[in-house]
């Protein structure tokens, strides 16, 4: 399983060196990888705590704290080359991508095409196709 989401964050990732750590939302998600079995560990405070992942490799778009902790456009696509060739040498042994927000789909989807995965188009909300005006 491969987890993206946006980018490290300045008192998260970019603090304790590993991605998804150092915040509720991070605590969170290792904490139910944990449950699942999937990790070693509940808790995460970062390099040397212990952790090991078990078929999970977590990864994200952006590969530096960006100002503000707000990512952008344009530091998405910059950063694309990077994950899109992780995405190509993860292939043969990912069975599954989650993938975390907005902007994580928004840099996931083109840089899963790029490393040559199969990837439908997600098809917009109609409410009038849905039977709702």
């Amino acid at each position: 399983m491969l987890i993206t989401g946006l980018a490290p964050a300045a008192h998260g990732a970019n603090r304790t060196g590993r991605m998804f750590t150092g915040d509720r939302a991070g605590d969170l998600l290792f904490a139910t990888l944990h449950e699942l079995g999937l990790t070693s560990r509940a808790t995460v405070t970062g390099p040397g705590d212990g952790l090991e992942l078990y078929g999970v490799r977590v990864t994200a778009p952006v590969r530096c704290a960006p100002p503000a902790n707000s990512p952008t456009t344009a530091e998405r696509d910059t950063c694309r080359p990077w994950l899109s060739r992780e995405l190509q040498l993860l292939r043969p042994t990912v069975r599954s991508v989650v993938v975390l927000g907005g902007f994580g789909w928004q840099a996931a989807l083109p840089a899963l095409r790029q490393a040559g995965w199969n990837v439908p188009r997600p098809r917009r909300y109609s409410a009038t196709a849905h039977g709702r005006h």
